[in-house]
């Protein structure tokens, strides 16, 4: 019976997967032509000064910030959105399985696609950066781009949230904290500015994971 329904969330879902990963492979891909351009038509030296010195992030010039976020929301739609149409999502209710359990286990497979391409696009970026920077500017770069893929997970919990409110109210009330929290994750921020707010980040992203629980619950009760 698991098996099936995370077999039915793959195929919802499994397109815009792999567009979003080849997005995200093209991006960082992009970045390090950049900075193999950088490094062959600028100064070394100036180049090193600016990273040292002028607070020069290479890796935000572009895309990169957003890729997530867009994934995510992506993915959410795709996961969730077929479930409001003619509420077919009450099919998997009357199935002899819990009911948590069941909305856990779609929102676990999704997180966890999510997860396996945002680990794919970190190891190619480290990987990538260890190329060219040592590896005291490679962990400065990764804590500054943790928060743009912990917000993926976030507005993919949030939509995920929004897309199966069943009450307007309540959708407007999540949309509001949607708008409140994400752009704390994107802030333009100097290299390692994140690092003692990443526990604080990790944790509220972990908490959301539960709150799909409550959208389900007026789901299953038909409330409007």
């Amino acid at each position: 019976m698991w098996k099936s329904i995370i077999y039915k969330e793959w195929l919802k879902i499994r397109w815009f997967a792999i567009i979003y990963a080849a997005l995200g492979i093209l991006v960082v891909g992009n970045i390090f032509l950049k900075v193999q351009h950088d490094f062959e038509f600028s100064q070394e030296a100036y180049y090193w000064y600016s990273i040292l010195f002028n607070q020069y992030r290479f890796y935000e010039y572009s895309l990169f910030k957003f890729v997530p976020l867009i994934g995510a929301l992506a993915i959410a739609l795709a996961q969730y959105f077929p479930e409001t149409v003619n509420k077919r999502i009450k099919l998997t209710f009357h199935l002899p399985i819990n009911e948590n359990k069941a909305l856990m286990v779609m929102m676990l497979f999704g997180a966890f696609c999510l997860f396996a391409i945002a680990a794919v696009q970190l190891l190619l970026f480290t990987g990538l950066s260890l190329v060219y920077f040592p590896a005291e500017i490679v962990q400065s770069a990764l804590i500054s781009i943790a928060p743009w893929f912990l917000c993926g997970f976030v507005v993919y919990f949030l939509t995920a949230l929004i897309v199966l409110e069943p009450v307007w109210k309540y959708r407007f009330l999540y949309l509001l904290v949607t708008a409140t929290f994400v752009p704390l994750y994107l802030q333009t921020a100097a290299a390692r500015a994140y690092s003692p707010a990443l526990p604080l980040l990790s944790v509220f992203t972990v908490l959301l994971s539960v709150a799909l629980w409550f959208s389900g619950y007026r789901f299953r009760k038909g409330e409007m």
